[in-house]
C-alpha cells in the first residue's frame, strides 16, 4: 500500500466510494460498515470496492486521507499571527464532525494513513522566515513544531478524550496556546521592529 492518492487524482468511482464510507462512518461508526454497504451507498458493485481497496485497512486509510483533504480543508493564513484563528476554526470543524475527526486522528497518530502529519509545516516556516527573520533556526523549528502539533485532529482528540473538554474549551485552549507560542516573537518582524 503506497501513499494516498490526492483527491484531484482519484477517479469518480474512488471518490464515490470514499465519500460513501465517510458518510457511513458518521452514521454507524467504522466497525459496522461492510464492503457491501459501502458499495450500495456509492452505487457501485462490491467487487469494484475490493478492486480499489482490497482490505478494510486500505479503505479506512484512504478514507481518512480523503477526509483530511476534503472535509477538513482550510484556507492558508496570510500571516503567522493569523494561525491561531485558523487553529480555532480547525478545532471547531473537528467538533462539528467528531466521528470523522477521530478517524483522521487515529490513523495519523499511528502514522499509517500516508498523509503528512504536519501539512502546514512548510507554510508556517515560510511565514516565520518572512515575518520574524531574526528568529534563529532552532527557535523557528520549535515554533513550527509547536504550531504543527496544535494544528491537528490528534490534538482535538486528545483534549476531547483524555481531558474531557468541550468543543468550545478545546478551541479556546488551542487558540490560547498558539497565541502564547507567537507572543514572544511579535516584535521580531521587519527591519524596524514592527509587525509586517
Amino acid at each position: 500500500m503506497g501513499a494516498p492518492v490526492p483527491p484531484s487524482e482519484l477517479s469518480g468511482t474512488q471518490s464515490a466510494i470514499l465519500a460513501a464510507y465517510a458518510e457511513l462512518i458518521e452514521e454507524v461508526g467504522t466497525d459496522d460498515v461492510s464492503f457491501r454497504l459501502v458499495a450500495l451507498r456509492a452505487g457501485v458493485g462490491e467487487r469494484t470496492v475490493f478492486r480499489h481497496y482490497p482490505t478494510r485497512a486500505d479503505l479506512l486509510l484512504a478514507t481518512a486521507a480523503w477526509i483530511e483533504r476534503t472535509v477538513f480543508t482550510r484556507a492558508d493564513s496570510d500571516s503567522i499571527f493569523d494561525v491561531p484563528i485558523a487553529i480555532r476554526e480547525a478545532m471547531e470543524a473537528y467538533d462539528r464532525r467528531p466521528e470523522l475527526a477521530y478517524v483522521v486522528a487515529e490513523t495519523a497518530m499511528r502514522g499509517v494513513n500516508g498523509s503528512d502529519p504536519a501539512p502546514h509545516r512548510e507554510e508556517f516556516d515560510g511565514m516565520l522566515r518572512r515575518e520574524a527573520p531574526s528568529l534563529t533556526g532552532d527557535d523557528r523549528r520549535a515554533v513550527v513544531a509547536a504550531l504543527s502539533h496544535l494544528d491537528s485532529s490528534a490534538t482535538w482528540v486528545t483534549m476531547r478524550r483524555e481531558l474531557g473538554m468541550s468543543g468550545r474549551d478545546i478551541a479556546d485552549a488551542a487558540t490560547w496556546a498558539a497565541e502564547a507560542i507567537l507572543d514572544p516573537i511579535r516584535d521580531l518582524g521587519g527591519t524596524d521592529g514592527q509587525r509586517p
